[in-house]
């Protein structure tokens, strides 16, 4: 299950999520930096920075992590 505390590379390790992410517009994806960080980011924080809903992102990518 996905919360707000979990880490963006094991978001990422589920199949299909990076159209929801993007979606979203989470800048991360693209990031050269954030590729360095991606253990140490969680989704709460990057909701957070980039005033994003974390709510709602977080149960689309539970729904998503769901369908495997």
């Amino acid at each position: 299950m996905i919360t707000k505390e979990t880490k963006l590379d094991k978001i990422l390790e589920i199949e299909g999520v990076e159209e929801i992410l993007l979606n979203y517009k989470v800048p991360c994806l693209s990031c050269p930096y954030a590729k360095y960080e991606l253990a140490e980011l969680n989704i709460g924080f990057i909701c957070e920075r980039y005033n994003i809903d974390s709510d709602k992102l977080i149960d689309e990518l539970n729904k998503k992590a769901e369908e495997k």
